[in-house]
């Protein structure tokens, strides 16, 4: 076979597509391509919601109590607070859904398009009818088109629930939006974008996606429930109490009553865990992490697995031609890719890998062999412009090798040029046993190198039927013309990343369709294992799933992997109980990637497919971006777990002040109107101070977290329950000690109220950092933290000395002797949470 066989003509250019002034006009005359889909909540849709919230129903009961039982002006202004409480929760909605619409913004399906002659990727709410597409396997339409050259083959399922996939090309070229190609590049003119779209016909339903709760938000609403249920018979029972029981009027017993049932109701936990898991995601955003599904942010600090791609992920993904080997040469590429012209010995090998590859390829590795191609054969005969394959016959399972199948001058005669694997591209070629093992020795030289090596061959094909294909690439003779090796250098800071997830307790597994002694090498550079061990898919097709268990348990590199491996292999990984995090980039990964409990998909090279079957996309495909999320995921947790914490333990001494006087017999000390002041520090400390928690020094020197740990488990609530009972006991004392140095009603409130006060910044600070001292917390960063102690000051302050507001409120200014009082109460608070932190740390945290 010679270089003088012609090829195929060129295809014809993309053209110019649109001008970017052009783009801009049609965007804004027809909208943007977007399918009908729900609205951000409006304005009123969120106060409906708000309102309608248990503890706001208690306070506009209370409000109407007063109203018609009470003193207007009381009334008036319990319900005016009830406004500033609203206004508060609608802010931080507000701010939790710029943070969700920010993420959708990212997460939105990204078109390549051709503009001004120049190709660019463009958001698909960016793209106009007009636009030149260029689409790719692996790619989600953006818009209804019609293809102008090349071929196809499209899912389009979702519009006709068949799940064969469909051949287009410029003979049947429409394609819609929102389906999916499965295999073929081509070009395609836009026709119709958003609502005028076939899928934009259909409705909005296909455009609205409802994201589930996650774990932790569908047990909170289910304790929250309970507790609502537990609140509301408290409060009749105190009802009953107070008026029988201890003879009070009928407005105190009601209002008493519902002051209970707010205590005992922990309306933050929803808020928090909303609040969290979504301002969690925009953070996980700003270090090149996008979160898909926000319920996936609570899984990242229960992971146990990484199973993670080699190709981009642990290495640069800057694939380029490093050594040759024909039969009786080799060639190395200089580092600096400059050095003596390329021997004629190695022009076939390059000509026919060429040929072999797409000529505008998206695999890296296929881009390298082009662009070594052409900077070394540049002017030759053995460079093909323009070439077409009249048929291709691509990688699978079976034969790990891809053939491209071209015509010549001569009709009956075809150019065969293949690809792949080493010893798939021998068995092609059909070799016998000792030019197999001398093959075999150079391949696992360059592999032990580091280095990704491909077989290449060439053949003749003599067609003597029109369109009788043969079925398989072994029915073709092959000729073995050597190898090309591709070098892909680490990424610096994946040795340092891997020593973290060590020290986290965090396997990494390492997965990659190369030769084992290429993993195995670059395992060794980054310092992933020492284990030399590799498991191939050929090993895994000869296991069944009881002994590849066991295998798993002992292996950390995965070599010569298809697809189908990837799924078995988390499968099987959750089976031995680890939650499994995986990475993939193609179509065949989307199954592995839906199935692992956090799938991860690359962003720069990776298909539309793989990111919309992931829960989060890595921006720079980088393995330390995954760590970076282990750690925000582990604090994002760890600040729920404070601030649950925190709700638990400082509803137990409103609670305390409010059930108490009634056994006891003592004057009603807290009030709804007092609650709704409380609720004005509470709310914010929950949903804003522990949210800007920084992150734990130890959180990535503890093993990953139990699967079905919760923040709401007995050993975070047994803390809090005796933080908030300690609180109450102290603040019971001192009230109880007050009544009996003949302190009236206002003094024994104003104490109450006031060590109350106190006692929710103690406890804030207090369940900071559970294992350091109360006074060290108030010292670590937390921009929050210095406005909610300003705020608690200036509530006190306006409660002592604005005397309508403390007529209101039932206070007195205090003297000499409630301001030592509320010293002593406050010391001692403080040594109660210092002596409880020391006798449970390190069970906490």
């Amino acid at each position: 076979m010679t270089p003088s066989d012609s090829i195929c003509p060129p295809r014809s250019e993309h053209g110019q597509g649109l001008s970017a002034a052009e783009a801009a006009h049609r965007l804004q005359t027809d909208g943007p391509n977007t399918l009908p889909g729900s609205e951000p909540k409006s304005l009123l849709a969120l106060v409906r919601e708000v309102v309608t919230e248990p503890m706001f129903l208690m306070l506009l009961a209370a409000g109407g109590i007063y109203l018609v039982l009470g003193d207007r002006a009381e009334a008036l202004f319990l319900l005016g607070f009830v406004g500033v409480v609203i206004g508060i929760t609608l802010v931080q909605e507000r701010r939790t859904q710029r943070a969700i619409e920010s993420l959708r913004d990212l997460s939105a399906p990204r078109a390549l398009v051709v503009r001004d002659g120049q190709e660019l990727r463009v958001p698909g709410r960016d793209v106009v009818r007009g636009d030149l597409l260029v689409l790719h396997e692996g790619d989600r339409i953006a818009a209804d088109a019609r293809l102008l050259q090349g071929s196809l083959e499209v899912d389009e399922s979702l519009l006709t629930g068949e799940a064969v996939p469909v051949a287009k090309n410029p003979a049947t070229p429409e394609v819609s939006a929102s389906t999916v190609v499965t295999r073929g590049v081509a070009v395609a003119e836009v026709t119709a974008t958003g609502a005028h779209t076939a899928v934009g016909r259909i409705g909005a339903d296909l455009a609205t996606t409802v994201e589930p709760p996650s774990g932790l938000q569908q047990s909170s609403r289910r304790m929250v429930r309970g507790l609502g249920w537990a609140a509301v018979a408290l409060a009749v029972s105190q009802v009953g109490l107070a008026w029988w029981w201890s003879g009070r009027p009928v407005l105190d017993s009601l209002l008493s009553g519902i002051a209970l049932a707010m205590a005992v109701l922990p309306e933050e936990i929803p808020v928090i865990l909303t609040v969290f898991l979504a301002l969690g995601a925009w953070r996980l955003s700003r270090q090149k992490v996008l979160t898909r599904r926000v319920t996936s942010v609570e899984a990242l600090g229960a992971i146990t697995v990484l199973a993670v791609d080699k190709t981009g992920t642990l290495t640069q993904n800057r694939m380029a031609v490093a050594e040759l080997a024909v039969a009786d040469a080799t060639f190395t590429e200089p580092a600096a890719g400059t050095g003596p012209a390329l021997p004629e010995a190695f022009h076939r090998l390059i000509e026919f890998a060429m040929l072999a590859t797409p000529a505008d390829p998206f695999d890296p590795m296929e881009k390298a062999i082009q662009r070594f191609g052409y900077d070394r054969l540049a002017g030759t005969e053995h460079v093909h412009d323009g070439r077409t394959p009249e048929q291709e016959y691509p990688l699978s399972a079976d034969i790990l090798a891809m053939t491209r199948v071209y015509s010549t001058a001569q009709p009956e005669l075809h150019l065969l040029a293949a690809k792949g694997a080493p010893e798939a591209v021998a068995d092609l070629c059909h070799l016998d046993e000792p030019h197999r093992a001398a093959w075999r020795v150079q391949v696992e030289a360059m592999a032990a190198r580091g280095l990704r090596v491909l077989g290449v061959a060439c053949g003749r094909w003599q067609n003597t039927q029109a369109d009788a294909w043969p079925g398989s690439q072994h029915d073709f003779d092959f000729e073995f013309l050597g190898l090309v090796a591709l070098a892909d250098p680490p990424r610096p800071e994946v040795p340092d990343a891997l020593a973290q997830c060590r020290q986290a307790g965090v396997r990494v597994i390492m997965m990659t369709g190369d030769h084992p002694a290429t993993a195995r090498a670059i395992a060794r550079q980054v310092g992933l294992s020492e284990r030399p061990d590799v498991l191939t898919g050929a090993d895994m097709d000869a296991l069944d799933d009881t002994h590849l268990q066991a295998r798993l348990k002992q292996v950390d590199l995965c070599a010569r992997l298809q697809p189908t491996h990837k799924l078995r292999l988390v499968r099987l990984l959750q089976a031995n109980g680890e939650v499994v995090a995986m990475t993939g980039d193609g179509v065949n990964d989307a199954p592995a990637l839906k199935a692992a409990d956090v799938g991860v998909a690359m962003g720069q090279r990776g298909t539309d497919v793989a990111r919309e079957a992931a829960s989060l996309v890595l921006l720079d495909d980088s393995f330390a971006s995954i760590v970076a999320a282990l750690r925000q995921g582990r604090r994002i947790y760890d600040n729920i777990t404070k601030a649950s914490r925190f709700v638990f333990a400082v509803h137990l001494p409103i609670i305390g002040l409010t059930l108490v006087p009634t056994l006891l017999h003592w004057p009603t000390l807290l009030l709804p109107v007092h609650i709704v002041l409380l609720e004005l520090l509470i709310d914010p400390a929950c949903s804003v101070v522990f949210e800007d928690e920084p992150e734990d020094p130890r959180s990535m020197a503890r093993p990953p977290r139990a699967p079905g740990e919760s923040p709401f488990g007995w050993h975070h609530l047994v803390p809090a329950l005796l933080q908030g009972l300690g609180v109450a006991a102290v603040l019971l004392l001192g009230c109880g000690w007050m009544m009996q140095a003949d302190g009236t009603l206002a003094q024994v409130r104003s104490l109450g109220f006031a060590a109350l006060v106190a006692g929710v910044m103690l406890l804030v600070l207090a369940n900071r950092q559970p294992h350091r001292p109360v006074w060290r917390a108030w010292r670590l960063p937390n921009r929050w933290l210095g406005w909610m102690a300003a705020g608690q000051a200036a509530l006190l302050v306006l409660a002592w000395t604005v005397p309508p507001l403390r007529d209101l409120l039932g206070l007195v200014a205090p003297g000499g002797r409630d301001a030592v009082a509320l010293l002593v109460l406050v010391a001692v608070c403080w040594w109660w949470l210092e002596a409880l932190r020391w006798v449970t740390r390190g069970r906490v945290g």
